[in-house]
């Protein structure tokens, strides 16, 4: 009989140290194996022998759903792309393709970033709808390692040529371009204003803006003059094509002189402008940029679909219900 008196009883290690390891390995192992015997006996299919239940369906079709607009969701539909899903990270683990722990949380921001919410923010409105945060980073990982290796391994063949662009935009339309195309090199600077100015003292930093926008007339004496500023800020110089560059900015652009700055802009830092250093002609037009892109998702979707048939082919794939 033991009697309890507020001490644990002494476990000699020499009676309990190796045995006693053994034993909770054991049982860790036995754990282990139980709850993988389960989730495989709950397995709709098992692809590979790696199992997608009910819940990963139901899972992934709130997913899509919510990315569909509340579109109705064809469950065997969900079913194909989480089998391809499971296909394509097994196709890159093949070529050492793959995503860390991390780099899967990473790729998690942008997307939230990409909505204009934080990681939190996203984690909250994807559980609010009954959605695992797993579950959306689980086809992250997979577009984007399947994204690689197609890249990788058919780059030369997705490549497109200026005749392909030229000839696009002929059969689009009448062969012209709706607006001449330039490269812009462009320094921005910044009056910098504390959070929560009153709107008088922003309006008084923005005719500050407004003359030192008639005095400077290069991009060399816009820089000297903010870095001199105790609340100037000179940014990187950037170097944008009008395929860059969204219509009202391009516009803004093509009214300013070269040398000078653009009408000011309040922002989180403060009162904004942009020293136009250059603008030089370019054949890279939007037009052509769109055309671009689009001819090589066509040949991209294209490559990914044949590449994945033949994976899927040689894959192990077992519908259970």
């Amino acid at each position: 009989m033991m009697i309890l008196t507020g001490r644990r009883p002494h476990l000699h290690p020499r009676r309990f140290g190796s045995r006693g390891a053994l034993l909770a390995f054991a049982a860790l192992s036995l754990l282990v194996a139980g709850i993988g015997s389960a989730r495989a006996q709950n397995a709709v299919v098992v692809v590979n022998g790696d199992p997608i239940t009910a819940f990963d369906i139901e899972q992934r079709m709130k997913l899509n759903a919510l990315s569909g607009g509340g579109k109705a969701v064809n469950r065997q539909d969900v079913i194909e792309e989480l089998i391809n899903d499971r296909v394509k990270i097994k196709e890159a683990k093949k070529f050492n393709v793959d995503l860390s722990p991390g780099e899967v949380d990473a790729q998690y921001a942008t997307m939230g970033a990409r909505m204009r919410l934080s990681t939190e923010q996203l984690t909250k409105m994807l559980e609010g709808r009954g959605i695992r945060p797993d579950t959306l980073k689980a086809r992250l990982k997979a577009d984007y390692v399947w994204s690689q290796i197609v890249r990788g391994r058919y780059g030369q063949s997705l490549m497109v040529g200026e005749k392909d662009v030229d000839s696009m935009i002929r059969v689009k339309g009448d062969g012209k371009e709706s607006s001449d195309s330039f490269e812009y090199k462009m320094r921005p600077v910044v009056l910098i204003m504390p959070r929560g100015s009153s709107q008088a003292s922003l309006e008084a930093r923005r005719k500050e803006a407004e003359t030192l926008r008639s005095r400077i007339q290069s991009c060399d004496q816009a820089e000297r003059y903010f870095r001199s500023l105790r609340n100037g800020v000179v940014k990187e110089l950037i170097v944008k094509t009008s395929a860059d560059i969204p219509a009202p900015l391009r516009g803004v652009l093509d009214k300013t002189p070269v040398g000078q700055l653009t009408p000011p802009e309040v922002t989180r830092q403060g009162v904004e402008m942009v020293a136009l250093c250059s603008r030089e002609p370019t054949t890279d037009t939007p037009e052509k940029r769109e055309a671009r892109e689009k001819l090589f998702a066509q040949k991209y979707e294209a490559q990914s679909k044949k590449y994945l048939q033949d994976v899927r082919r040689s894959s192990m794939i077992e519908y259970r219900k």
